[in-house]
Formats: structure tokens, sequence, C-alpha cells
């Protein structure tokens, strides 16, 4: 039976996230001490992070969604996918180089960004709901950086509960090449192809995405609403990768071809 956390330990919790991220250090996983705690747990531990940033001057600008895919769902043992949220920090160039000791176990993963036009809430949206809120769709790539190793000393092993979170293990989006409008071509179609210094990587199209890339926007509209919370005009959506994640290491160079939506690359010192 899980254990609903004080609000003293959802506080704690938030705080040592927040602390690993700014040293670049993993920190013990959340289940280890709390073994009980519900999803609900962990989500409020992950709104508790976002309050601290926003209180410090970060601005929320959006969303991300992960497992969307049947096998990461199967493999974490769920049958739902995950969210976490995006800050103006967050957001990185295209064509830019960053610094991989600065994230602890960085990996990136391609995906569609989804720029809303105007606010979506509901319990019973559709796919052409949202396609209808928004304004725009441009390819993306997710940094993710966990803050809670895989396995820890003992070989306990990281469920979805810590990288909920652990604010879905996010650390940063970065969008590139053509934008087009959300009916403008099938999004299920789009694909991508993924290269770590001249060598492909990963391939994968956006029907990977629970059929469609707007699919998760749904669920997390819908979750959302539960909660009396809204997608918002502006805001960009994350929508789930369509590939593996890769690896990245110091002296690595993406590159990330979308076909007719063009291409843009991500190095790393």
């Amino acid at each position: 039976m899980s254990t609903r956390l004080s609000a003293d330990q959802i506080a704690a919790e938030a705080e040592i996230l927040d602390r690993a991220e700014h040293t670049c250090t993993q920190v013990r996983q959340t289940t280890s001490v709390y073994p009980d705690m519900s999803m609900d747990d962990a989500y409020r531990i992950q709104a508790a992070w976002r309050d601290l940033k926003v209180d410090r001057g970060e601005r929320l600008v959006g969303h991300k969604i992960g497992l969307t895919s049947r096998a990461m769902q199967a493999a974490m043992k769920i049958s739902t996918p995950d969210s976490g949220f995006l800050t103006a920090d967050m957001v990185f160039a295209p064509d830019s180089t960053m610094t991989a000791a600065e994230f602890t176990d960085p990996k990136i993963e391609i995906e569609l960004a989804f720029v809303l036009a105007r606010d979506l809430s509901g319990s019973d949206l559709t796919v052409d709901d949202v396609l209808d809120a928004t304004d725009y769709v441009t390819p993306a790539v997710e940094l993710i950086a966990a803050r809670t190793p895989r396995t820890n000393s003992e070989g306990r092993t990281r469920t979805v509960i810590d990288t909920i979170a652990d604010n879905a293990a996010d650390a940063g989006i970065i969008c590139g090449g053509h934008r087009v409008l959300p009916r403008e071509v099938d999004l299920r179609w789009i694909s991508a192809l993924g290269y770590r210094n001249g060598v492909i990587e990963e391939t994968g199209v956006a029907a990977g995405v629970l059929d469609h890339p707007a699919t998760g926007i749904v669920w997390l509209a819908r979750r959302c609403a539960e909660q009396g919370l809204t997608l918002e005009a502006g805001q960009t959506i994350l929508a789930g990768s369509f590939t593996r994640p890769i690896d990245v290491r110091a002296g690595d160079e993406f590159r990330f071809d979308f076909g007719p939506l063009a291409s843009f690359t991500v190095g790393f010192d």
C-alpha cells in the first residue's frame, strides 16, 4: 500500500534533485528512501521542484511527454506516458555546442514539438482538438539527464516513480529545421535520422509515438484537466521520442536529419 508523503518530505526531495542538477551529481533514488511512495507523490515532488525554479526567476515555457512507446512502457512496467516541465533555461539553440559535463548521464532523443496557438484543456479532447489548438509543429530533440542512477550500489533499479519525481529526466529541448502547420503534412509519417560523429545511430517515424504524435498531448491535457490545469497558448509541448536515447559524450557532434523539414546539429565539448 502506498504512503502519501508529507509536505515537508515533498519539499526536501525537490531540493535534493535541484541540488543534484546544479552540482551535476547523481543522488540516491527517491524510492530507495520511500519505497511505497505513489505516482501522485512523484508528481508532487516534480511540481515542488518546478516551483523552486519559478520562485528564483525561471519561466515555465512548456512540458515534455515521455514513455510514449510500447517498448518503453513495457520496460518500465507501466501502461501510461509520463510528463515533465520545461523552463526557458532548458531551451538550447540548434547548431550550438554545449558542455557534456554539465549534465548527469546525458542522452538525446528525437521528437516533434508542438507550439500551441491557444489554451488546451478538457477531459474529452481528441487528436483533432490538439491540431486545432496548435500554431505549428517543429523538429526537436530532447536532452535527458537523470539525476538518479539507473542502478544503485546495491543493485536497486530506478523506477518510473523515481523518473517522474526527477522531472521525467528532462534537461532541455533543442528545436531546429522547418516549422510546419499541424495539417500541412501527415505528422504520423515525419521521419528522422540521428547521426553521432557521422555515424547513423537511430532512425524513427513519428507514428511510433502512440500511433500519432498528438496522442500524448491529448493524454497530457486530460491529466492536467483532472488537476484543474491548462496547457497554455505559446507553450511548447515535446510530444515524445520516436527513437531510443543516444548516449552523449564529450566531443560528440550530432546531426538530426528530418528530410523535407531540414536538419540541425548539436555538439558537446
